[in-house]
């Protein structure tokens, strides 16, 4: 279908030539890079591990504030969609402060999200500390380390986001196991402030992720010239001494006098100066913040708004109304699967080993194995995306199915082996727009898969309050899911049946 990650998305004004323009570094696929593969990497635990173990938490809610289990999912839901939906919002910010800068605070605002949220007094208070609070500090964190591991990477890019997104895999069952161990023993809500206290590991996190600057070259004059300046400069403010020295030396005793008269007067001169520069570095430093700031509303409002938005991408457009249906599908299960044991009388066998740690440990080798096969010449990385994507749906319409320990357990491997294709995702954005703007393309597609994590789980709790089943709930999402995929389709099969039509007028002319 596809034949390579250049055939894809530039319809209008990008050329295949034109997408990917790095510049040669030292670090580019090597060096710092593998840094920022881990920092993604532990991003990814302590946010994506820790939201999909919120289940553990969720059956604790439910016994706490006794609401009905459409209102009390929306607690997970909203922290796990405002992850995601403010991915444009943070893009904005990325622009203006850089990676590092954003992936602090959100760290920080996590961590005070987890907090106050340990002190809540009804599901509705959970809704603004722990759904909106948490839930923005996750998204200033994740989306930087995400759109760092792109910026370090060209050759082997699927390989990294997927080693870098095991981290998802590896959150998930050690985060599970983490609050469970913490709420039998000191309760959801010491649960919650220890888990506050293990957030701000984002902070360090951040902290890693050095901007990408171009290398120096010694030879350079200009630079030669950089440096000197501030030589001379340094010379000028402190003349007064050297030269007063040299002069002594020169014109014998009688002149010490002179000189001491001299410096008693330059020394008001001095503190005046210096008054002046300080000033100055001020102003420096204020038209500086404002210009950055200007320049990075205008990046992101041209990304967005402006002639080259992204929307003119019509491949593009088409892989953000499939990420409206799809993620849903994936968070379902990791919100109401502990509960759905319950229901099966399944709760012994799931306590030796619990469903979500399969999905969980299974991720984890199908991210880095797609993300493998992708990297290969061979292979076309959209073809790895679609197969996957066709796995998952057909394991979600088989799950309502099965009512045994075992049966559960081999969906839930499938889900999480085919669920890898996660990692894709920047890649194949990557493709489609280019490297200048996968920030703001990113943020649009996780923008998408934010709504869809956050009505999916509400959802499928409302759908069991009327049936009492969650068998609905599966095939709906599945139904929507392959409404997802096939907006995935229709643009390659219209760009097939259009080269077919030339074909045919060509052969028809000749």
């Amino acid at each position: 279908m596809y034949t390579s990650h250049e055939d894809i998305g530039y319809d209008f004004e990008d050329g295949p030539k034109d997408k990917k323009t790095l510049k040669p570094h030292p670090n580019i696929d090597g060096g710092w890079a593998w840094m920022m593969v881990l920092s993604s990497f532990f991003v990814h635990i302590l946010i994506m591990g820790s939201q999909m173990a919120l289940g553990v938490l969720n059956v604790e809610w439910l016994e706490e504030f006794h609401q009905s289990r459409g209102l009390t999912a929306w607690v997970s839901s909203l922290s796990m969609g405002i992850t995601l939906i403010v991915g444009p919002f943070i893009g904005l910010f990325i622009n203006t402060c850089g990676c590092r800068q954003t992936a602090i605070i959100g760290g920080l605002v996590n961590s005070l999200g987890w907090v106050l949220s340990a002190y809540a007094a009804n599901v509705h208070y959970l809704f603004i500390t722990f759904g909106v609070a948490a839930g923005l500090g996750s998204g200033m964190a994740y989306l930087p380390a995400v759109v760092m591991v792109g910026r370090y990477f060209q050759k082997r890019r699927a390989l990294a986001q997927g080693l870098s997104t095991t981290g998802t895999g590896f959150g998930t069952f050690l985060m599970t196991v983490l609050l469970k161990y913490l709420c039998a023993e000191y309760g959801w809500r010491n649960a919650m402030l220890i888990q506050g206290a293990v957030s701000l590991n984002l902070c360090v996190c951040g902290a890693l992720m050095r901007p990408l600057s171009p290398g120096k070259n010694p030879n350079d004059p200009g630079e030669k010239d950089l440096r000197v300046l501030p030589a001379h400069s340094t010379e000028s403010v402190k003349s007064t001494g050297q030269q007063g020295r040299t002069e002594e030396k020169d014109g014998g005793l009688g002149n010490e006098e002179t000189l001491c008269d001299l410096q008693a007067q330059e020394c008001p001169d001095q503190a005046g100066h210096r008054k002046n520069m300080c000033a100055l570095r001020i102003l420096k430093t204020v038209s500086w913040l404002t210009m950055r700031v200007r320049k990075g509303f205008e990046d992101w409002y041209s990304g967005y708004f402006g002639t080259a938005s992204l929307f003119t991408n019509r491949m593009f457009v088409a892989f953000i109304f499939w990420a409206l249906f799809a993620y849903s599908s994936f968070v379902i299960p990791f919100i109401h699967l502990p509960e759905i044991v319950n229901l099966y009388n399944l709760s012994e066998q799931n306590d030796v080993f619990p469903l979500t740690s399969i999905i969980a440990i299974v991720h984890i080798f199908g991210k880095v194995i797609l993300g493998v096969i992708a990297d290969l010449p061979c292979i076309s990385v959209w073809n790895v995306f679609l197969l996957a994507n066709f796995t998952l749906v057909l394991s979600i319409f088989i799950l309502p199915l099965m009512h045994t320990y075992a049966g559960l357990a081999v969906i839930c491997a499938l889900i999480g082996f085919s669920s890898g294709y996660f990692s894709l995702m920047p890649v194949v954005t990557e493709d489609l727009v280019g490297i200048e703007h996968l920030a703001n393309a990113y943020g649009i597609i996780i923008c998408a898969n934010g709504i869809s994590a956050l009505l999916g789980p509400p959802f499928a709790g409302w759908i069991y309050d009327i049936t009492q089943k969650y068998d609905f709930s599966f095939y709906i999402c599945g139904l929507l899911y392959m409404i997802g995929i096939l907006f995935l389709l229709i643009q390659p099969c219209i760009r097939i049946i259009e080269q077919s039509r030339r074909k045919y007028m060509d052969g028809a002319h000749v």
